[in-house]
């Protein structure tokens, strides 16, 4: 069966162009360090919703729940028009503004990653994360991340002015057997690049400690982003070390399924 076709031809509610006005606040321009914006990462139009209603301000896409909700693996195992017709529809569900985990951009080079973010934000979105690691959590070369993000920062600014640009880096998963001074000096690196590249936040993912979140706060030169695992931290806590952005990855969505799973459990015993 043939998709229902895209919506992205027609201005509407959360369009840059449609309704300059909602371009970026609060996902693009977070509250400032301990006074952090939440986002509970949602996954198709109807969680959207959900989330929307509850309070948020702002959401946030999970590529993972994304891939998984259409039948695919993570790490770009989901074609990236399947990934923005989902996109789509998210964006003409809600009235908030939605930020896109696009993953390492879909794109083999800085020009590729660049159209990549066009048609984001064509799809509705406001902001994109793209990681700077290879499968495998690999980290990619800093000069050519760099790069990457630099020209995709100029295809948001040109797209919607004000676009968000979240660098996630995978520093700590790469380098977990590393010592902590070689891992917080490889972060600072990366990001203090990242920020020259155009990056406005910086995504440092599984990272429990809150005395490593503080020190990561203060070392880096850009507003951070943690992910806020099963059993984390109070959003208080976050707070105080530092944080600007809490998001929540995949839990949202897998809590989900395992109420369905005990649901159909009980039916079918």
């Amino acid at each position: 069966m043939a998709p229902p076709p895209r919506l992205s031809d027609t201005p509407r509610k959360g369009d840059c162009h449609a309704d300059p006005s909602r371009k970026s606040r609060p996902v693009c321009q977070p509250a400032c360090a301990g006074d952090p914006i939440v986002l509970f990462n949602i996954w198709d139009a109807g969680s959207a919703k959900v989330v929307e209603a509850s309070g948020a301000k702002a959401l946030a896409t999970g590529s993972h729940p994304i891939a998984e909700a259409i039948g695919h693996e993570d790490g770009e195992g989901a074609p990236l028009a399947d990934m923005l017709w989902v996109l789509e529809r998210i964006t003409a569900a809600t009235d908030l503004p939605v930020s896109h985990d696009t993953e390492r951009g879909y794109g083999e080079t800085p020009d590729a990653v660049a159209e990549t973010c066009r048609r984001v934000i064509r799809a509705g979105a406001i902001g994109v994360n793209i990681e700077d690691s290879l499968p495998g959590k690999v980290l990619r070369d800093v000069d050519e991340q760099v790069a990457r993000f630099a020209m995709a920062k100029v295809a948001l600014e040109e797209a919607c002015p004000g676009a968000w640009l979240n660098a996630r880096t995978d520093v700590f998963a790469a380098m977990a057997k590393a010592p902590i001074e070689d891992r917080m000096g490889e972060l600072q690196t990366r990001a203090e690049s990242y920020a020259a590249a155009g990056a406005d936040g910086l995504f440092v993912p599984f990272l429990r400690d809150l005395d490593i979140i503080a020190k990561v706060c203060a070392a880096v030169p850009l507003p951070v982003n943690v992910m806020r695992p099963v059993g984390g931290h109070s959003i208080a806590d976050y707070a105080a070390a530092g944080v600007a952005r809490i998001s929540h990855g995949p839990t949202p969505r897998n809590a989900v399924m395992d109420a369905l799973k005990t649901l159909a459990s009980d039916v079918y015993g």
